[in-house]
């Protein structure tokens, strides 16, 4: 298994530089694939402007037609994300606008599973859009291998994250406490070293070879995340990442480095929780049981001791998009 990861590895992971744009141009009217790119987002006023700006000052001009479609799907933002969104040139779509008829549930997957439905391009690209100092080199670098290469079938990101010395909360990717946090930079957060990268290395070996499998940003055909169901929270990516395995093989999935990777950070408590739906979608993926208790217990220092505090672990998925009605009704349009 180490000789297979090691042969994917050379073989599979690439520089975004690897393939400049005039080339991407070109394979993409060639191809006539079109691109669609996604920003799940939640209160990202101060972010998600300048991202969009970049996507479009980048990728979608008339010089470089890179993008065909920008969607900030917005899952009920209470500050000026979709104003500040829109100003900047995105289209934005509210999740429950998006198959009104199916209660839309929390979290991120489940935006994305919809953003399927908000979406007309062939490659859709997904972005965070809480990052800070982005690059339209995410984008392009990470939908590159699609457009070159039908072999390829999905595309995670991968990155340097820097560790900024000084407080602040420490969120996935971070990996020191609040006391002693160095300067410089590590490679995946303390979600993934101490969770994700275990289990797939335990359980899915083929995928040891991902520097960064929780990413937010990836891109893939849809024509493959049609076909993946979409657990409804933190555990997405670990579970589009396993079931894409297991639907296209390991050869057809790729990682691109696309340079440096800032964003908000999330504190510890979050992290448990998002520790506890990826342990429960992989644990899902291995027995197609049920956890015995779907809730985690953490706790705070209250004013008489220790208070426990008890949320659910994410346990719903959707299914194949392919399988919904009005998905298939208008792709068959």
């Amino acid at each position: 298994m180490l000789e297979e990861v090691e042969r994917w590895l050379s073989s599979r992971s690439w520089s975004a530089a690897d393939r400049p744009l005039g080339r991407l141009l070109e394979a993409k009217r060639q191809s006539g694939r079109t691109v669609s790119v996604v920003l799940p987002a939640l209160d990202e006023e101060a972010t998600v402007g300048a991202i969009v700006t970049a996507i479009r000052d980048g990728l979608m001009t008339d010089a470089v037609p890179l993008v065909d479609e920008l969607v900030v799907l917005d899952s009920g933002s209470t500050d000026r994300t979709a104003e500040v969104a829109a100003a900047a040139g995105a289209v934005v779509v509210h999740r429950d606008s998006v198959l009104p008829r199916i209660p839309a549930l929390p979290g991120k997957g489940e935006v994305l599973w919809r953003s399927l439905l908000a979406t007309t391009g062939d490659i859709i690209c997904f972005i965070d859009a809480d990052l800070r100092e982005f690059s339209a080199t995410f984008v392009s670098g990470i939908v590159g291998p699609l457009l070159t290469d039908p072999d390829i079938h999905f595309v995670k990101a991968m990155y340097d994250r820097p560790l900024e010395a000084g407080g602040g909360g420490a969120g996935e990717g971070s990996g020191a406490g609040q006391g002693d946090r160095l300067a410089g930079s590590e490679q995946g957060g303390r979600v993934t070293e101490l969770v994700a990268r275990p289990l797939l290395n335990l359980h899915w070996p083929q995928l040891a070879g991902f520097v960064q499998p929780l990413g937010g940003e990836y891109a893939a055909r849809r024509s493959l995340l049609e076909r993946l169901p979409f657990p409804v929270g933190y555990g997405v990516e670990l579970g589009l990442l396993v079931d894409a395995l297991h639907t296209v093989g390991l050869d057809a999935l790729a990682q691109v480095d696309v340079g440096v990777r800032k964003h908000r950070h999330q504190d510890g408590k979050a992290l448990g929780r998002m520790a506890a739906a990826i342990y429960r979608t992989a644990q899902l993926r291995l027995t197609r049981g049920h956890l015995v208790r779907p809730r985690l217990t953490q706790f705070d220092r209250g004013e008489h001791g220790f208070v426990p505090r008890t949320t659910d672990v994410d346990t719903e998925e959707r299914p194949p998009m392919a399988d919904i009605p009005e998905y298939a009704k208008r792709r068959a349009a």
